[in-house]
């Protein structure tokens, strides 16, 4: 894995060296490429300042996109990397300390912003070569009409060779003469183009002013003019055009024709009109991407007084696990077919729908009464995912959490709003999903205070305000303790004592939670050291073991078994005294690469537990495959055998999972264990070990050493 740079200078100059390595193959350029990549470093300078600067800068980013014509990367290739490079990288290397999703909202205005530059420069620098061409047969008009009437071969050498289309044409509008190159471009013969009239060729895109200066130009009122012309051709296709049309004046200085140079523009438009869509669109499922939501967001929301404004945030339930079980290529096929959904519930006028990026959906509605309409589009979306989704064989059932915000335009800003139905639709996660919640303003403060500790985690593993807290384990055969789980906890200046459920999802969002398990691993073996070292053999089922929770963050992580090697050495802890636990659905889809460092730990003699077993959707068939020795049954499963009778499907499906866990060589922890029937149930089932209220809480390691020596006295 390639290391990051140091600094922010660092950053910048390797986002200049892949922005250089990817355009510089299709440059042309007498540059080599590290000279090409110096001449990228300003403008790459420039992207970065735009992306975190706090008011959006458009010209900034066209400046860029024209300067990449000047730079001589005039190929729409050139311009399509370019665009790769900034959507994948300028965030990642320019914009580390700032909001991440307002940052790639940005990063997408300025790649919007970078494709109208470029377009308008290379139009520009076509326009000035056209102009060129212009000026030259202008100045030859003498030597044209002349050489009508002494040297017609000469004409013909200037008239047919040249590769933009020439017409000629009377003050009364009929052709006289075209060349191969107009012919070619309208696609008819010189008999079918001889004799009509220029304003036969009018068409519904022809700007208002096209006409107005062509009565002016035969009226000897106007030497020439420039407009950008559509023409229909015969086959129904539209041939765009620059043209420019200039007056020919006879010896006395009297109007006797006008002459016409067109420039096929079609390819280029269609290019431009390309970029246009592919920066405003969504290339898996069509519909209108970020860019193109917030300029209509922000449209809606700059409409006049009595406007109002409604949208529907959505995201799907569960979708990153049909994405691991059933692969990518399904999960797009699915989000496909819900964009096909949700387009059709968004038919009035005034609403729309984008994507925003994953499994992330939008619905704006506008209009003077939208308080009703939001609401309604909401339980057509809702309805609209009713139905299963086939995808290769499989009948998917797709549900969605749905965040609504209303209100007047004109009071919030279109960041602002996402930000609070984003927060909504969260709310709507959490109290279970399939379902939709109105934006409420208390609701965003929590949110607000939860991006607090987010911005506060960083500094807070610096001062020591972590600590752990340790959760014994005891063999539900002979009531003895066997080890403990460490349990991290956050001990907050202004909010006291934060479970990891408040902050560990925040540290896995953040990167935060790699160095953050690393302090627990070292902290967790020493206390297992320290343990050793004072109780020894005392305990009757020898030195207590110490179980670490391990993060999918950690797990993909390249430093994780040297780490683990070190603090291990460190110590002077040998591995057996370690069982690192990782969550079921940590696991689901995991390949070789992945499950590579668990098995080197495993072959070190580290145990490794599958903790939450039962809560994914992965296949029994895979625990072969798996390095992990212990099962950790999720708590789901026992609840109903805190009541006597217990559930005899709660009974049938533990008997089994101990079964084939113990075919397996596997032990068989439980967690969650609150009473003494429940305990005994496991007992007589066959589980191994157990951890839960019913034996202690999680507390200080002091506690550990009270009920170890307990076992020992007993």
């Amino acid at each position: 894995m390639i290391a990051e740079p140091d600094g922010p200078e660092d950053r910048l100059r390797r986002f200049a060296t892949i922005w250089s390595r990817a355009v510089f193959p299709v440059t042309s350029t007498s540059l080599t490429r590290s000279e090409f990549e110096e001449q990228l470093l300003p403008l790459a300078r420039r992207l970065s300042r735009a992306l975190r600067r706090r008011g959006f800068d458009a010209e900034e980013a066209k400046a860029v996109g024209a300067a990449l014509i000047d730079a001589h990367c005039t190929d729409p290739e050139a311009l399509t990397r370019t665009l790769d490079c900034v959507d994948a990288y300028l965030v990642l290397y320019c914009g580390e300390d700032g909001p991440q999703d307002e940052l790639r909202m940005r990063c997408s205005r300025l790649q919007h912003a970078m494709a109208a530059g470029f377009a308008q420069a290379l139009r520009e620098r076509t326009l000035a070569e056209q102009e060129a061409i212009a000026r030259a047969a202008l100045q030859a008009q003498g030597v044209v009409a002349k050489a009508l009437h002494a040297s017609d071969a000469r004409f013909r050498a200037v008239f047919e060779g040249a590769a933009i289309g020439i017409g000629i044409a009377d003050l009364e509008g009929r052709v006289l003469q075209v060349n191969e190159a107009l012919l070619r471009m309208f696609g008819l013969s010189e008999q079918a183009l001889r004799g009509r009239r220029v304003p036969e060729w009018t068409h519904p895109e022809d700007a208002p002013q096209t006409w107005r200066l062509y009565d002016e130009l035969v009226r000897g009122e106007r030497e020439h003019y420039h407009v950008e012309k559509a023409f229909n051709r015969t086959d129904g296709t539209v041939l765009w055009t620059n043209l420019t049309v200039s007056l020919l004046r006879d010896a006395d200085g009297n109007p006797q024709y006008q002459l016409a140079l067109m420039e096929d523009t079609t390819e280029r438009r269609l290019l431009n009109l390309r970029l246009r869509y592919e920066a405003t669109h969504d290339a898996l499922t069509g519909l209108p991407n970020r860019t193109l939501f917030f300029e209509r967001l922000e449209k809606a929301l700059g409409a006049g007084e009595g406007q109002r404004f409604g949208l529907c945030y959505l995201d799907l339930d569960g979708f990153k696990t049909i994405n691991d079980s059933l692969g990518h290529a399904a999960g797009d096929r699915l989000l496909v077919e819900v964009a096909d959904r949700l387009q059709a519930c968004a038919t009035a006028p005034g609403e729309m729908v984008a994507r925003l990026g994953g499994d992330e959906f939008v619905a704006l509605t506008t209009g003077p009464e939208t308080e009703q309409e939001v609401d309604e589009l909401a339980e057509r979306i809702m309805n609209a995912l009713v139905t299963p989704v086939s995808v290769d064989g499989r009948e998917l059932l797709v549900r969605g959490s749905i965040g609504i915000v209303e209100g007047p335009a004109g009071e919030r800003t279109a960041a602002e709003v996402l930000r609070s139905a984003d927060i909504t639709m969260y709310r709507a996660k959490s109290a279970g999903g399939n379902r939709f919640e109105l934006a409420d303003a208390e609701a965003d403060a929590r949110a607000i205070t939860r991006h607090g500790l987010t911005t506060a985690l960083p500094t807070a593993l610096e001062r020591g305000e972590f600590f752990i807290e340790y959760q014994p384990l005891v063999h539900l055969g002979d009531g003895s303790v066997r080890g403990a789980e460490a349990l991290v906890r956050w001990l907050h200046p202004q909010h006291g004592v934060i479970g990891p459920d408040r902050f560990i999802p925040l540290a896995e969002h953040t990167g935060l939670i790699v160095p953050l398990g690393r302090w627990v691993l070292e902290q967790s073996v020493r206390q297992a050291r320290e343990w050793r070292e004072r109780y020894g053999e005392q305990t009757p089922s020898g030195p207590l073991r110490i179980n670490v929770n391990l993060s999918p963050c950690q797990l993909s992580h390249p430093g994780l078994v040297q780490d683990t090697v070190e603090i291990l050495e460190r110590t002077g802890v040998a591995p057996d005294a370690l069982c690192l636990e990782v969550t079921e659905s940590a696991l689901i889809g995991a390949d070789d690469d992945l499950l590579k460092p668990l098995r080197r730990l495993a072959e070190m003699g580290v145990d490794i537990a599958l903790d939450d077993f039962g809560t994914g959707y992965s296949n029994l068939a895979n625990l072969r495959r798996l390095p992990v020795s212990i099962l950790k049954l999720d708590r789901s499963f026992t609840q109903g055998m805190q009541r006597f009778p217990a559930d005899p499907v709660d009974l049938k499906i533990v008997e089994g999972i101990v079964s084939l866990a113990h075919s397996l060589d596997l032990a068989v922890t439980v967690e969650g264990v609150e009473t003494g029937a429940q305990a005994e149930q496991l007992r007589i089932l066959g589980c191994d070990t157990a951890q839960g209220w019913y034996y202690a809480r999680p507390g200080p390691p002091e506690r550990l050493h009270h009920l170890a020596l307990a076992d020992a006295t007993t």
